[in-house]
C-alpha cells in the first residue's frame, strides 16, 4: 500500500460524508483558516478537507501510476525562476523593489531549501507599472497579471511582487493545480515582504520560502488540526500535530496535547516569525521530490 494511502482513504470517507465542494480553488480557500490579528501572518493558502483528500487520491493514483513505469523520483535540482515586479511608480515604498532585494531573496530560498537537495536560479527579472494589477494580485487582476506575465512550463517558477492587501503576505498554487490552470502557476508575495522590506517581523524574505513550499507540494503544519490520520493533517508524518497557527515565536507551544511533540513553530509552513522559522522535516523534503516528480518534472 502506498505511504499515503490510509491517510487518502480516511480523507475521502470524511468527503463522502460532508459533500464535495466540486471545482473551487484549492490555493485560494479559506476554510479553518482563521484570519490572524494586526501585524500577523496570513497565507490563505489552506484548502478544506474535501479539497485535500481529492488531491491527496489524484496524487496517490498518479504517483502510483509513475512508480509502476519505474520512474526515477527526483531528490532534488535546480529550479529555474522568473521574478516579475508588478508596481505602482518608481521606487520601493511604490513596489518598486532594487535588484539588491531580490538578490538576496534569492539567497534566501537557496539557504532554506540547501538541506532538501532543492536549489534556484534566477533567470531574468521583468518590472511592470500598473497601479490595478498591484493592488488587485490576490482578487481580480491575479489572472490578467499571471497571464500577460508568466514564463516557462510546471517545473519553472514564477514569483510575483505586489500588493495583495487584507493582510495577506503571500499565496501560491499547488502542484496538482498546474494541469488545470498552468496560467496561474506560481507565488506571489508582498513586495515588502523581501529582504530588507518594512513588513517586520515578516521581513527576512520567509514568506516566499513559506509559499515555495505550497508550490513544491507542502500544506500548512496546522493543516488538519489535532488529526490522528497515519501521516497527520499535512500529510507528513513527522511534522508534530498542531491545531492552529503560531505567531511570534512561542517556545514550548502545544496545542495537540494528546498527540506526541510540540508544535513545529520552527517550520517553515507555520506561520511564525520569520526570525523564528528555519526548516523542514525529512519527511517535507520527501513529499516535495514526490510532488515536484509527480506533477512538474518535465511537464
Amino acid at each position: 500500500m502506498s505511504k499515503f494511502s490510509i491517510f487518502s482513504l480516511v480523507m475521502l470517507i470524511a468527503m463522502a460524508v460532508v459533500g464535495f465542494k466540486g471545482d473551487a480553488r484549492a490555493d485560494k480557500q479559506d476554510n479553518n483558516n482563521a484570519k490572524p490579528g494586526p501585524g500577523e501572518r496570513y497565507c490563505p493558502v489552506h484548502p478544506s478537507d474535501e479539497e485535500v483528500a481529492r488531491m491527496e487520491s489524484d496524487f496517490e493514483s498518479r504517483e502510483e501510476n509513475l512508480q509502476r513505469q519505474g520512474a526515477a523520483e527526483a531528490t532534488g535540482g535546480v529550479i529555474n525562476v522568473y521574478f516579475h515586479v508588478v508596481n505602482k511608480g518608481s521606487g520601493i515604498a511604490n513596489g518598486d523593489v532594487s535588484a539588491a532585494m531580490i538578490n538576496d531573496q534569492m539567497n534566501v530560498l537557496r539557504s532554506a531549501y540547501a538541506s532538501t537537495g532543492w536549489s534556484f536560479n534566477l533567470v531574468s527579472t521583468d518590472r511592470t507599472t500598473n497601479a490595478t494589477w498591484y493592488n488587485n494580485c490576490y482578487g481580480n487582476s491575479e489572472s490578467a497579471m499571471k497571464n500577460a506575465l508568466r514564463i516557462g512550463t510546471a517545473d519553472d517558477l514564477n514569483v510575483y511582487t505586489c500588493n495583495p492587501g487584507g493582510g495577506i503576505l503571500g499565496f501560491a498554487t499547488f502542484p496538482s493545480s498546474y494541469n488545470s490552470q498552468p496560467k496561474l502557476d506560481g507565488v506571489v508575495v508582498l513586495f515588502s515582504s523581501l529582504p530588507g522590506g518594512s513588513a517586520a517581523p515578516y521581513n527576512l524574505g520567509d514568506t516566499a520560502t513559506h509559499e515555495v513550499g505550497h508550490w513544491m507540494g507542502l500544506y500548512h503544519t496546522f493543516q488538519g488540526g489535532c488529526a490522528r490520520q497515519a501521516n497527520g493533517g499535512d500529510a507528513v508524518a513527522d511534522t508534530p500535530a498542531e491545531k492552529s497557527a503560531a505567531f511570534g515565536c512561542p517556545g514550548g507551544r502545544d496545542t495537540c496535547r494528546n498527540i506526541t511533540g510540540l508544535d513545529p513553530i520552527e517550520n517553515f509552513m507555520d506561520y511564525t516569525d520569520d526570525s523564528c522559522m528555519f526548516k523542514f522535516s525529512a519527511g517535507q523534503d520527501s513529499r516535495m521530490d514526490a510532488q515536484f516528480t509527480t506533477y512538474r518534472l518535465n511537464k
